[in-house]
């Protein structure tokens, strides 16, 4: 198989041959049609992530179509098209698998960092953290569902359903998902973009957003939640000072610069601030048949597999609207 790999972090990928694996007890083999290209790979290739697995194939947004199982697999037919997202694998008796919250799993498997992932022709994966692709995205289309989709759509979750008002720090991938999300369940969506990216105010506003402008702007009005997708730790406290009293600021990402300091009032009067880690399998169900429902819609922009390192390069300069999204 053809493959994309990362063997220093810090280093540009390097395009390998290498043999197509055979899939394990309780894994399939899927060929990658689409993997789309999130900020967390320019955290592991870039060594914002440590201790990746080297050599290593990167990419946690796949969807192809299974051409193998492995013995004890009753999950997907041969030829069902599947997503593979971030959540690779779990222990299952910790802690956290035993309460339900196999995202902060003690001992996890994650695609593209631990495990090899989807910049390749195949990728192989466990059964068990596999789902089934619904309604009528092109396979392109629906990669960027499987990362910023998934984690935008928990990020609005921990918001809480009483989040009425929500702005969002940063508008990328994620954020053009949750968006939709979040109208169809008729909130009002505030974006706050990087200074004078004009661009990124228009894609907002063809998104839905009620009002778009720059992160050093205050916020036209107070906001029950803030969601925060650019790694940015100077939008926490400008957040905090943006929502109302009572009101959750949702740090979406798995990376961040470090959170400057700031006064106990813009914390004060119950505030709070949280972080999101990964996903469950119930995220990635509920998520997955509700985003055709609402009618969401991925802008992406192709890239030929061999140019992933351009597609890197344009994520980390922001030249992006919506999502980069890799074909073998």
């Amino acid at each position: 198989m053809r493959a994309m790999v990362l063997r220093e972090q810090g280093k540009p990928l390097q395009a390998w041959n290498l043999p197509t694996p055979e899939p394990g007890p309780g894994q399939i083999l899927v060929e990658v049609a689409a993997c789309g290209v999130c900020r967390t790979d320019l955290h592991v290739v870039d060594g914002d992530l440590t201790h990746p697995k080297l050599p290593l194939v990167p990419g946690h947004e796949i969807v192809g179509y299974v051409v193998a199982k492995g013995a004890g697999v009753d999950r997907h037919a041969v030829g069902g098209r599947v997503g593979i997202p971030w959540l690779g694998s779990t222990c299952g008796h910790c802690p956290y698998c035993d309460g339900g919250r196999e995202n902060l799993c003690d001992d996890p498997g994650f695609t593209g960092y631990t495990l090899d992932g989807g910049y390749a022709t195949h990728a192989i994966a466990d059964a068990r953290y596999a789902f089934a692709i619904e309604g009528d995205y092109s396979d392109a289309e629906a990669a960027p569902l499987l990362c910023a989709g998934l984690i935008g759509h928990r990020s609005l979750k921990m918001a809480g359903p009483e989040a009425r008002t929500v702005g969002i720090y940063g508008f990328g991938a994620a954020a053009h998902i949750v968006a939709q999300v979040a109208r169809y369940e008729d909130r009002k969506v505030l974006a706050f973009t990087r200074p004078g990216d004009t661009d990124a105010m228009a894609f907002a506003r063809d998104m839905g957003c009620a009002w778009a402008g720059g992160s050093d702007e205050p916020a036209p009005e107070p906001l029950d939640a803030a969601l925060i997708f650019a790694p940015v730790g100077s939008l926490v406290p400008a957040a905090l000072k943006a929502v109302k009293k009572g009101g959750t600021v949702v740090c979406g990402g798995i990376h961040m610069s470090d959170i400057p300091g700031f006064p106990y009032s813009d914390l004060w009067e119950e505030r709070v601030i949280r972080s999101v880690a990964n996903l469950t399998r119930e995220d990635a169900e509920e998520f997955l048949a509700l985003a055709p429902k609402a009618g969401v819609r991925t802008t992406v922009v192709p890239y030929p597999l061999e140019e992933a390192n351009r597609a890197l390069d344009d994520l980390r300069a922001g030249r992006l609207s919506g999502a980069a999204v890799l074909i073998p």
